[in-house]
């Protein structure tokens, strides 16, 4: 056991999480982008999956065999910003079952921008990084893709684009189908299994297992489709309209006490621009989308749903259905302008409406409420948001600078008799980059930005007493006030021949950062119990990242990254005495040594580990972690005339790991002070044929 724990160590210290194949945006140095994300990720339609893989800095947060999270730089959830085509859609599940994240399939990305820090304007609630998906564009003449793909476990795939046009009219057609059964640990425990060891010994969770008929059951099925249309009106004006489905069902989240049974989401977006209109107008581009998702997660597939009367009938009322909706409107205007010929200015309007609703279901209907009505978890609530923005773009001589202005309105107003709450917030950054030489740029930046909570934080009931009428527990607080991140950012680049190298220092203070406290007083008002779960505390987060390559021939190079978090509170909450914060992950990394051969055919050995999880929020239900490390091989050849086949192991060495932790902000199985964590998939084989012309 210890040499194995020192070789996942000297994995982890020696190298990085900057995955190979990924291309770096030269000039940007700000941010991180991946391109031909639709080519490179065919073992899954997980973006997270894709994500944690690619970029140091971002993290999994697993939950199931698709529909995972992300943390970025020990951010989460509402405190980054995904953004997919400039348009947001927000997940139905207060659990995170639905992140933005899920309702997007790789295949369908053409590039991620990753912008880390306060440095994003244009976009409501970009508090510590922003995520900026772009999907495949309509092109001109017909071109199209076609993969079929398997892999372990049951994994089946099919996903087909084809788009065409002229140049006055181009439009695309993509879908895509995929479905997976349960993954086995390296174990060789699948979902239910993993169930079945958290709870064994302890008959009071034995409803959390599955039942018989479902141990077997697929992890998920999974289907989407997109279409745009793209209409350039005159040289100079252009309309594209879109629309993004997406379709899953019956998805495993084992660590819960609930899966969903569906999650349904679309997203329509619309926008016009308008080019060349004068000196004072480059460029105006107006922008509308609307956006909905409906997301039931039920105990239906658990022992606790299948409790029978002593006639042998089944009670149906032991079944329980959160049923989620949420819907997203919004649209923005914004002009950018040449002041000069090296300085640009860009001035926009910025509105949305974010409606959240939520009620608790038995089979018999809405489950009544002590306090009169139904058992609500979210009461239709609206968080409506008007902004202003402007950045300027000043390039001279070997430097750039950049100034952004932004001023934000809330409204935030539940349909029940809770508060309603209104916000303000003043954010601005100024981020600069200096040219030393052809081979080193230097660049920093320093920025303010707030987000407001979100429905759950401020208005969350729990079920209470789920199957029945009974009191409930308002775990939201409906007084949170906002979160302000003020932060400084550094870094350097060095570029040569055959060696690149990029490092970033980050140090942020976040002040009424909204925090979960698992040991907050409940007090019992006879029909309903109070907890307020969430608080404003004041924390600081800071880490180090670096990313590069090396050629040490024309076609045979490494790709390397590394990056390390630490975030602690100011003080401990009360009652407490753990002081670090939760959901920042160890130091992590990954190095990749790639040989490309063949018409650009490539071959891959990567190493991916992390140190062990030794900084962690104990008192909020997270848990050490031990180190790890995996090694992964693919092979992607190219053949003639489009064709493509990529064959790949990854855990070849089929090790039992994990790598997110428990903090009690999320609904997991608990037993006593135990909560479950789940692992990652063991050894894993899979293979993808592609046709493009």
């Amino acid at each position: 056991m210890k040499m194995k724990k020192l070789v996942y160590l000297s994995i982890a210290c020696s190298a990085v999480l900057g995955a190979a194949e990924i291309e770096i945006d030269p000039i940007s140095v700000e941010s991180t982008t991946l391109e031909d994300v639709s080519g490179e990720e065919i073992k899954s339609a997980d973006l997270a999956e894709a994500l944690a893989n690619k970029v140091p800095s971002v993290s999994l947060v697993r939950r199931s065999g698709i529909a995972n999270d992300i943390i970025l730089r020990g951010q989460k959830k509402d405190n980054i910003n995904v953004l997919i085509d400039d348009a947001k859609i927000y997940g139905a599940c207060p659990n995170r079952m639905d992140p933005t994240t899920s309702h997007i399939a790789t295949n369908n990305i053409e590039s991620i921008e990753i912008t880390e820090g306060p440095y994003d304007v244009e976009n409501f609630g970009t508090l510590s990084g922003a995520v900026k998906i772009t999907t495949k564009q309509p092109e001109e003449g017909v071109h199209g893709d076609v993969n079929l793909g398997v892999g372990s476990y049951g994994y089946q795939k099919a996903a087909g684009t084809i788009t065409g046009g002229t140049e006055r009219f181009k439009l695309l057609l993509s879908m895509s189908g995929e479905t997976s059964g349960q993954y086995k640990d390296g174990d060789g425990n699948t979902f239910a299994e993993q169930v079945d060891n958290f709870v064994d010994g302890n008959p009071a969770l034995g409803g959390v297992r599955y039942q018989d008929q479902y141990s077997d059951m697929d992890a998920y099925t999974k289907l989407t489709g997109t279409a745009k249309a793209f209409f350039n009106i005159t040289d100079d004006q252009e309309l594209r309209l879109g629309y993004m489905a997406n379709r899953s069902d019956d998805i495993m989240y084992p660590n819960s006490k609930m899966d969903a049974l569906y999650d349904d989401s679309n997203l329509y977006t619309a926008e016009y621009i308008i080019r060349n209109i004068g000196r004072a107008s480059k460029e105006i581009d107006v922008q509308y989308y609307y956006s909905d998702v409906e997301h039931p997660m039920s105990t239906y597939y658990r022992v606790a749903a299948d409790s029978n009367t002593s006639d042998g009938v089944e009670d149906s009322l032991n079944q329980m259905t959160s049923k989620l909706t949420t819907t997203t409107q919004g649209a923005k205007i914004k002009n950018v302008a040449d002041i000069t010929d090296n300085i640009e200015f860009t001035l926009g309007l910025d509105a949305s409406r974010r409606n959240w609703d939520g009620t608790y279901f038995n089979n018999a209907g809405a489950i009544p409420s002590k306090a009169g009505g139904v058992k609500y978890s979210i009461t239709d609530v609206n968080t409506d948001n008007i902004a202003i923005f402007s950045e300027l773009d000043n390039n001279f001589g070997a430097w750039n600078v950049k100034i952004g202005l932004r001023y934000d309105d809330t409204t935030i107003t539940p349909s029940s008799d809770q508060q309603s709450n209104d916000y303000s917030a003043f954010s601005a950054n100024v981020f600069s980059t200096y040219n030393a030489t052809s081979n080193l740029q230097f660049f920093g930046g320093i920025g303010k930005a707030s987000r407001v909570p979100d429905a759950r934080e401020l208005y969350f009931y729990s079920a209470g007493n789920m199957m029945t009428t009974g009191e409930q527990v308002e775990v939201g607080t409906p007084d949170l006030d906002q979160t302000t991140n003020y932060e400084v950012d550094l870094g350097m680049e060095n570029k040569y021949e055959s060696f690149t190298l990029k490092t970033k220092l980050f140090y942020s203070v976040l002040k009424n950062y909204i925090y979960y406290n698992s040991t907050a007083p409940v007090v019992d008002l006879g029909n309903i119990r109070v907890q307020n779960a969430f608080e404003n505390i004041d924390a600081t987060i800071y880490g180090l990242e670096i990313t590069g390559s090396y050629y040490a021939l024309d076609n045979l190079y490494a790709d390397f990254g590394i990056a390390y978090q630490r975030g602690q509170k100011d003080k401990a909450l009360a009652g407490q005495t753990n002081t670090n914060l939760a959901e920042i992950p160890p130091l992590k990394g990954n190095v990749a040594l790639n040989y490309v051969y063949y018409q650009e055919s490539t071959a891959t050995v990567e190493f991916v580990g992390a140190d062990t999880w030794k900084n962690y929020d104990s008192d909020n239900g997270e848990q050490e972690i031990a180190s790890w490390g995996i090694m992964n091989l693919k092979i992607d050849h190219q053949f003639p005339y489009g064709f493509g086949l990529a064959a790949g192991v990854d855990n070849v060495l089929d090790k039992t790991y994990a790598v997110s932790n428990t903090y009690k902000d999320l609904t997991l199985l608990l037993d006593g002070s135990d909560i479950m964590m789940m692992n990652e998939p063991g050894r894993y084989y899979y293979v993808n044929a592609s046709y493009k012309f």
